[in-house]
């Protein structure tokens, strides 16, 4: 599994963090992390939708297995993650969430509040959410006794995902014109797609849309 962390410029000051407990969660487990920012030290400003933009361009184009990110609240990025091809995206406040996210909804990105209630024992809920979220394989269902259900409606949850979102080739000219070319402005995110990526059509797409 390849992970991508990366988050929008309201909570840059917590890039390093999310990315060293995203890290330390997953130490051993042999999945490379890189951290694609907004680092702290940028100056141009991303909102969550761009980034949002950023994670489904990540999964669709097969770059990246899994996103961590978030926002201040962590809702904003969830909803806007899920309203883009390519992504199940879970909002995962708790590591009671986290732990049931993997095992029940078998997402591929999730979406931390680094601002609500981040008090003196963020970082620590952080990591323990993060801990609980790579602890056992994905899409194993919960509870036991009720597994086989749960991982038939997962899929049934994915298939809706596909058959009711267009492509991103079909997505991105009906987008703001700036916030798409913003979006694709960004080197770490772009450099990654283009070194990563396996989706040729998209691939191609993206080096003649930013032209």
């Amino acid at each position: 599994m390849r992970i991508a962390v990366l988050q929008a410029s309201s909570q840059k000051e917590k890039n390093r963090l999310l990315f060293e407990a995203t890290e330390k969660a997953v130490k051993g487990k042999g999945w490379p992390v890189t951290n694609l920012g907004v680092f702290e030290e940028e100056e141009a400003e991303y909102s969550y939708v761009q980034a949002a933009l950023w994670v489904s361009l990540l999964l669709e184009s097969g770059a990246a297995d899994f996103v961590v990110t978030g926002c201040s609240s962590g809702q904003g990025m969830m909803l806007a993650c899920n309203s883009l091809p390519g992504v199940v995206c879970g909002y995962v406040p708790t590591p009671a969430d986290a732990y049931l996210f993997g095992r029940i909804n078998d997402g591929n990105a999730i979406s931390f509040p680094l601002g609500l209630n981040f008090g003196w024992c963020g970082r620590l809920n952080l990591e323990y959410t993060l801990e609980k979220l790579f602890e056992e394989p994905f899409g194993t269902g919960y509870p036991p006794q009720d597994a086989d259900r749960k991982r038939r409606d997962t899929e049934l949850l994915k298939t809706m995902g596909v058959v009711s979102k267009r492509p991103l080739e079909e997505v991105l000219p009906q987008l703001d014109d700036h916030l798409v070319k913003s979006a694709l402005s960004r080197e770490p995110v772009m450099d990654f797609i283009m070194r990563y990526g396996k989706n040729a059509k998209l691939k191609k797409f993206l080096q003649q849309y930013s032209l």
